[in-house]
């Protein structure tokens, strides 16, 4: 009989497998430039490819083939080590951290040791903004099938970038985001934390403001805004100014995570990362932030904006992370989507 209490969700710095992610198949996500986009995401890739196994759902007519060409022009110029993987898993957009599976591994010691299970959460992309979702919705159960790994429906939205985790039962998330009536009318709370306890295994769970980065769409997703480094320390994302528009969200959240005490007891210790100076497509102002960088094995990818602020932000993270490399690649294209490498993927822990 199945026990979640004897999985756990591991935090994103443990081995994985391999990361998984979505190729950009709609226009409507990036306005005026989608030519550049592929090319773009194609370079992402190969970065990611350097450091492990990149899967990519690539479904649909035609798309499976001109994605192929870019990837492999791509790893070739980068010298990747991994060469990416490409599905027949049709997808509506690219922001697979969202629509993608959620994986818990069994713990050690127990009858789940050396299994893993899938959460398939529900999915209407970011509270009905953007129809239709309807081949997003089904990705994590598609994925479940590759791989030939169990999947459970909660029968509840909740997106990947709305939670962050550090692997011993502390849940970052936005009330701003999760609970939004958009996602699931009615819920409260203490609703979600109960739900977050038996799907994650959530011990503790930190609510944040939310909000803070301009130009986001979703309500104020976590992985804007803050990011766990370790089980205390969080990196949060501070004000590009004192007096900028959004300077008083963001210290509302350093200030979630100053007060913050995670399952073992100890307070979170908050990290500075600055955000870039406002970046613009088309009078909108996009959500370029660096806390959307993502975790690979041994790496640091980190989405860089043309800004004074890039180096400052990449040394940061090498501080924060100095027994990884860490990567700086070029977002400016990429977040005209409103959102950066994070949203754009999902790590798949190794077992």
């Amino acid at each position: 009989m199945l026990s979640l209490e004897n999985y756990r969700w591991p935090a994103e710095w443990e081995p994985h497998a391999a990361t998984w992610t979505a190729w950009p198949v709609n226009p409507n996500s990036w306005p005026g430039i989608f030519e550049r986009i592929p090319t773009a995401f194609a370079k992402f890739v190969a970065v990611m490819a350097e450091f492990e196994p990149v899967r990519i759902l690539a479904g649909g007519p035609g798309v499976r083939e001109s994605a192929q060409a870019l990837v492999d022009a791509a790893c070739s110029a980068q010298g990747s080590r991994f060469t990416p993987e490409l599905f027949d898993i049709p997808v509506n957009d690219s922001w697979c951290r969202d629509h993608g599976p959620i994986f818990l591994n069994g713990r050690p010691g127990t009858s789940a040791s050396g299994t893993q299970l899938i959460i398939d959460w529900d999915y209407n992309a970011w509270g009905g903004k953007y129809p239709p979702w309807d081949f997003d919705a089904v990705t994590a159960r598609k994925i479940a099938a590759h791989l030939q790994t169990r999947a459970l429906r909660p029968r509840l939205i909740l997106e990947g970038g709305a939670i962050e985790g550090n692997g011993e039962g502390t849940v970052l998330t936005t009330a701003s985001c999760l609970l939004n009536p958009n996602r699931n009318p009615g819920m409260t709370r203490q609703m979600m934390e109960e739900t977050l306890s038996w799907w994650l295994q959530a011990r503790q769970v930190i609510w944040l403001p939310g909000h803070g980065i301009v130009g986001d769409d979703t309500d104020g997703h976590i992985d804007q805004v803050a990011r766990f480094v370790d089980r205390r320390r969080v990196l949060v994302a501070t004000p590009w100014s004192d007096d900028a528009e959004e300077a008083d969200d963001l210290r509302g959240n350093w200030a979630g995570v100053e007060a913050g005490i995670n399952s073992a007891g100890d307070s979170l210790i908050p990290l500075a990362l600055p955000m870039p100076t406002p970046k613009f497509q088309e009078d909108a102002r996009m959500p370029a932030c660096y806390c959307n960088y993502i975790l690979v094995n041994g790496g640091v990818i980190v989405p860089t904006f043309r800004d004074v602020v890039d180096d400052r932000a990449l040394q940061i993270l090498q501080d924060c992370y100095p027994d990884r490399r860490v990567v700086g690649v070029d977002a400016l294209d990429l977040v005209w989507g409103l959102g950066a490498f994070h949203c754009m993927t999902q790590q798949q822990p190794a077992v």
